[in-house]
């Protein structure tokens, strides 16, 4: 819809002019203005992160109100957007949530004129099981409405680099390509190819990048290291940013951006109203959340940090107050807590100074044993067992894979006298074992055996990605796997705790998160045997 009210309001004709305003009253707020467009690339490692920052960093110093998105399940990514914004990035994934939840998701908090970038995942057009597009950057691209900037690698490339985009531009049906940015590609060789890609394939071409040998992002199994293990990174992305200022048309992508079409706003973009969240305007919890609000302990630290916004917004919404603690450095949990969240992360790599914090480790430990209502997450419920063998990723990983798994074979009970063991809560009991290679990786729909966090036979919507794996994965829960319909026993849930490798996504199913609350206020009023 494009519609300016201003240039029809200038009729002569009173009536017309009257009507024109009050048709465009009525239907202004159905739509918005949003300023966007997508980061995609043909594969994985083709440059689309530091690119994506650059950018960001470019509109910032521009005076735009920029918010950032990342398409798909990914933690990493939205890190480092948020090193740039100083703002949290959210993640849209059309796999977790349908089309119009996904708009809605989209539109939150957003106001008209304000600009969007969105990174896409792996290759474009790579969705669930690599082979449908549900899932895909081209997916949500298509459901947004966003155009697409394809950056292509185009290292070792002369005229081929042609047939690629063209093939790209051949399978975009919906005419969403509206610019090509060459990464890895020198000014001469581009002055050459630009003018030869815009006249054969009617495609703009917003810049090039030079191969950057002095900057770049260390990576970590199939991901980036976090942000925070990089001293420089600030640093890095301004220079990036600096680069990048001078070899790209910067004006072209912020007409790029203002020529998306508007979106309709879905029932005002508000997925976390109490209509959305299910019943949890009938219960007696949600009825006084003014005066019955619940605290729920948030681990957040090097260690654990692996959370999706969304996640942590919709417990607000349903009345959760949010505290933060660090399994690292504090002593004891936040205060008055009424539930935990242990999120993902990489405790492997903070194994040992986790064990020595003995007095958090007790703390959890009673808290659990107390019946506090417990969510962890992968890392989180990592952290949960008895023992770690800390072996992790610097160097040589297949190797210590194979020597940990001779050690697995002769575990025995004396843990203490490992030295590459690392003791932790013990909440749970047994341990964590690197297996040097992804224990289970992709998309994965959970549902409970006996009902306990989410109403009988509904599901849940998860990803999984671990080199560990426990002695005891649990056999709570049925996963099946979308793309291939296979399915396994994962998740140790119980009334008060939902334990497991797998991270959720609580706008796929708002039920867990008002589960998590309710058993939250459940836990509050036992413990102070009254309402309070």
């Amino acid at each position: 819809m494009n519609f300016n009210p201003g240039f029809y309001a200038t009729t002569r004709n009173k009536s017309l002019k009257a009507n024109i305003l009050k048709v465009y009253d009525e239907i202004k707020d159905e739509y918005m203005k949003l300023n966007r467009f997508m980061i995609a690339a043909p594969k994985s490692g083709s440059g689309k992160t530091m690119i994506t920052c650059a950018l960001l960093q470019l509109l910032k110093d521009s005076g735009k109100n920029v918010l950032s998105y990342k398409c798909g399940p990914d933690y990493i990514d939205p890190m480092f957007h948020k090193k740039v914004l100083g703002v949290p990035s959210k993640n849209l994934d059309t796999f977790f949530t349908d089309e119009k939840t996904t708009v809605q998701l989209f539109l939150d908090e957003r106001a008209d004129d304000d600009f969007a970038v969105l990174e896409g995942v792996m290759g474009l057009y790579d969705g669930l099981g690599g082979i449908y597009e549900q899932g895909s950057s081209y997916h949500l691209a298509k459901v947004t409405q966003t155009p697409i900037i394809l950056v292509v690698d185009a290292k070792g490339m002369g005229k081929s680099v042609l047939a690629l985009i063209a093939g790209f531009l051949q399978y975009d049906t919906h005419h969403l390509i509206k610019g090509v940015l060459l990464n890895r590609m020198s000014k001469g060789y581009y002055d050459i190819i630009k003018p030869l890609i815009e006249k054969e394939l009617f495609v703009k071409v917003v810049g090039y990048f030079p191969e950057q040998k002095d900057i770049g992002l260390s990576s970590r199994h199939l991901g980036l290291v976090m942000p925070d293990e990089l001293s420089d990174i600030k640093k890095q992305l301004n220079e990036t940013a600096d680069r990048l200022k001078k070899t790209i048309d910067m004006d072209l992508f912020i007409d790029i951006a203002e020529a998306a079409d508007e979106i309709g706003d879905s029932e005002n973009a508000d997925v976390y109203n109490e209509k959305n969240i299910g019943n949890c305007d009938q219960n007696e919890f949600s009825q006084n959340k003014a005066i019955n609000t619940v605290n729920i302990a948030v681990a957040m630290d090097e260690a654990f940090c692996f959370y999706y916004e969304d996640n942590l917004r919709l417990l607000e919404k349903c009345g959760a107050q949010l505290l933060y603690f660090s399994p690292l450095y504090d002593t004891k949990l936040p205060k008055d807590c009424d539930a935990m969240l242990l999120g993902g992360g990489y405790p492997e790599l903070y194994a040992k100074k986790l064990s020595k914090n003995v007095s958090m480790l007790n703390a959890i430990k009673k808290a659990f044993r107390a019946g506090m209502p417990t969510v962890a997450e992968c890392g989180g419920f990592m952290y949960l067992h008895t023992y770690i063998h800390n072996i992790c990723d610097d160097t040589d990983e297949q190797n210590k894979a194979d020597e940990q798994n001779k050690a697995d074979t002769q575990y025995n009970t004396d843990t203490q006298n490992d030295v590459s063991v690392s003791q932790l809560v013990g909440a749970l009991d047994g341990g964590c074992h690197f297996k040097g290679k992804l224990v289970r990786f992709g998309y994965i729909e959970l549902a409970e055996k006996h009902s306990n966090f989410l109403p009988p036979n509904e599901k849940i919507k998860a990803h999984e990605f671990h080199y560990y794996d426990s002695t005891d994965n649990g056999a709570d829960c049925i996963a099946t796997k979308p793309a291939t319909g296979r399915s396994y026993d994962c998740v140790i849930s119980h009334d008060n705790y939902w334990l497991g490798f797998p991270h959720l996504y609580y706008p796929s199913n708002p039920h867990f998160a008002e589960s998590l609350v309710r058993k939250a206020y459940e836990y509050r009023r036992n413990k102070n045997g009254k309402l309070l």
